[in-house]
């Protein structure tokens, strides 16, 4: 391939873009502003769980296919993966977009192609193609064209962390161009090492569909969090509840949980209510519901060691899903903090397989302490599964009879199953 592409933001989808863009072919130039993420890609090696990430990585940077900087490049494409958290009021907070836009300013000639995949609100790749041409008056985004004419596109992500690899190549895309030739040369791009079919739309659609995907999960979840709350007040339990109401045939209810996690479910849908705050009342609903879960496992959690003298309890898991270590939004997260201030006296065990040390956010609590799983279960006096680690799902549950709060069903009893 002629052709070199900047990647930008080297995280969970900026990486795994930029190994998969270099295997087939292209001279690909990672940028981040992490020196541990830097040194990691130029030695080989990634800094974060992905299955089948780290072959990718080792073997196009062994090809120099893949390098990885600090200081944005020339190039002939650019691609902002950074992220897009909610600020105050959970409008979104687009100042990594800018911070990424002005630092690949400088470097612009006119011709290049510039990609946001960052999940966005409602005219952010508008927004950034207003600041190229706000500080390069030269250059145009449009339909003008032209030798100066920079091409900008979003083709938002659609992957699901533990698979990203498998689902970059298989998942459909949608790409939205600012203008026709935009989309049509993004296009080019992703078909590169896209097989599933990829979509042409205007970019303003291309973010309201990335938004509105996971919308729908949230509020799908939310109704089965919310059903887990009542399950809970009737006496039943929620996951057979669930199971055997999806025997209908036009009925396909989601599995409850400890709240919502990630970079896409728990943030998105903030994205549209913020965007029409009187229009999206389902949305917000939703959002709410599954917002406040965490607190009212947390108010389970409490009410089984009521009584106890210093108790102790294990929180197994702090990642935001199964097998992997990102806890972006992670509710295991804030639940294991939570406990750790609700219940100053208490002992928390925090238990995670897939990190060394405890993230930044329980660092600072003295009574958590990251413990091994056999552990973490011989000590407690309550167990709450926050994650289905398959490390916690191998095990029936705690050998000794303490409380448990399963917020994933993974011990739960089955007793109906010989009436299936």
């Amino acid at each position: 391939m002629s052709q070199s592409v900047a990647v930008i933001g080297l995280g969970y989808i900026g990486l795994p873009t930029a190994a998969i863009l270099a295997s087939h072919g292209y001279r690909v130039l990672g940028v981040d502003v992490s020196d541990k993420h830097v040194d990691a890609v130029n030695a080989g090696r990634i800094p974060f769980v992905e299955p089948d990430l780290g072959t990718h990585v080792a073997g196009t940077v062994s090809q120099g296919l893949l390098t990885a900087q600090k200081d944005t490049p020339k190039a002939d494409v650019y691609i902002i993966a950074v992220p897009t958290p909610f600020a105050e009021g959970h409008e979104a907070d687009l100042s990594y977009i800018d911070a990424a836009t002005d630092a690949l300013l400088p470097q612009l000639e006119g011709g290049e192609l510039v990609i946001l995949e960052s999940t966005s609100p409602p005219g952010a790749t508008q927004h950034l193609a207003d600041r190229i041409t706000a500080a390069r008056p030269e250059l145009t985004t449009d339909d003008a064209g032209g030798e100066r004419n920079v091409d900008v596109a979003h083709c938002p992500e659609r992957v699901l962390p533990g698979r990203v690899m498998v689902e970059l190549v298989e998942n459909d895309r949608i790409v939205g161009g600012l203008t026709p030739r935009a989309a049509e040369r993004a296009k080019e791009l992703y078909s590169s090492f896209c097989h599933g079919e990829i979509y042409l739309t205007d970019a303003v659609t291309a973010e309201m569909a990335k938004l509105t995907e996971n919308s729908f999960r949230d509020v799908n979840i939310a109704f089965a969090n919310e059903l887990s709350i009542i399950a809970e007040k009737v006496g039943i339990d929620v996951f057979e509840l669930i199971e055997l109401a999806n025997k209908h045939p036009r009925v396909n209810i989601l599995q409850p949980g400890p709240g919502v996690g990630g970079h896409c479910i728990a943030v998105d849908p903030w994205f549209i209510v913020s965007a029409v705050p009187e229009q999206a009342r389902l949305i917000r609903t939703a959002r709410e519901v599954n917002d406040s879960k965490p607190d009212y496992v947390v108010s389970q959690v409490v009410a089984h060691v009521d009584g106890v003298q210093s108790p102790t309890v294990a929180a197994l898991g702090l990642a935001f899903k199964p097998d992997i270590d990102d806890m972006r939004e992670s509710p295991a997260l804030d639940i294991t903090r939570d406990l750790a201030e609700r219940l100053p006296e208490a002992t928390v065990l925090a238990v995670e397989p897939n990190v060394e040390e405890l993230p930044a956010r329980l660092a600072g609590q003295s009574n958590v302490h990251l413990t091994p799983l056999a552990e973490a279960m011989g000590r407690a006096d309550v167990v709450v599964l926050l994650v289905d680690h398959k490390e916690f799902k191998e095990l029936d549950g705690p050998e000794r009879q303490v409380p448990v709060v399963d917020t994933r069903g993974a011990w739960r009893a089955r007793p109906h199953d010989a009436h299936n």
